[in-house]
């Protein structure tokens, strides 16, 4: 689904069936039985659960339909895997479930070079997160990880981080219905600048007289106080979708006067 398609892997999305919590239920005990029948229409049932799961990576400039069929890998997983026997919702626990393969994915295609003993534990890790998670029905802590393993816990933290596939400081961290996207950088302060270094490094005094009060007030929380952009809407008492607008306008006039 390429924002306005429908059709991602030859599904057309907008077709997909919606499975109501008595009919999973119903699906799943079946499927325990061992009706295959019961298990595909459980699968295509959540088909949009893995397509919503996959627009949080559509910023990582990865093929969609690459990460709609490696999540369905994990909603399968979820499916063979999943305990009737427990009180917890499927979604509850196929959500990770396809989260994690489609992390394992960006993963194994990542450039960034880590080191065999590292990988391997953080690959053990992983296995016993997954083992974790089919015996309780829910999210491990590192604890009980590490302890599966027998390692230490900071041993598996520093291998799980490892891997972690690095974003971009222009990765969308979520839309507003304006439409207007918040950043990971509109996210970020820095407690090491100064006001006056940030004056001197781009001549700005002048500059800022050209701006409205309420761009110089956000140019100020921003830059000279180091304030975020959530900080700065909260004290203004307008949204961060304009907080973002209204800062990106008076540095584009900025530079140009400059």
């Amino acid at each position: 689904m390429y924002y306005n398609k429908v059709e991602i892997c030859g599904v057309n999305t907008s077709t997909l069936k919606v499975l109501s919590d008595e009919e999973k239920r119903s699906l799943l005990l079946r499927t325990k039985e061992g009706d295959e029948g019961a298990r595909q229409e459980l699968i295509y049932g959540n088909l949009r659960l893995v397509l919503s799961i996959i627009q949080r990576f559509t910023g990582r400039r990865e093929n969609l339909d690459d990460l709609f069929q490696v999540g369905c890998i994990g909603l399968v997983k979820a499916v063979d895997n999943f305990n009737t026997d427990l009180e917890v919702k499927f979604s509850t626990y196929a959500v990770p479930m396809i989260i994690g393969e489609i992390r394992r994915y960006l993963r194994d295609n990542n450039s960034i070079r880590i080191s065999r003993s590292v990988r391997d534990l953080a690959y053990k890790a992983l296995q016993a997160r997954e083992e974790l998670m089919r015996e309780k029905q829910s999210e491990p802590t590192v604890d009980d990880i590490a302890a599966r393993l027998g390692e230490k816990k900071e041993a598996v933290v520093r291998a799980m981080e490892a891997i972690v596939e690095p974003i971009s400081l222009y990765e969308p961290v979520f839309n507003e219905s304006s439409g207007d996207s918040v950043y990971v950088i509109d996210q970020v302060s820095d407690a090491g600048s100064s006001e006056e270094r940030w004056l001197e490094n781009i001549v700005l005094r002048e500059a800022m007289l050209d701006l409205s009060e309420r761009e110089q007030k956000i140019i100020r929380l921003r830059y000279y106080m180091n304030k975020t952009q959530m900080e700065i809407a909260e004290e203004i008492g307008i949204s961060q979708a304009q907080v973002s607008r209204l800062e990106k306008g008076a540095l584009n006039r900025i530079r140009a006067k400059i």
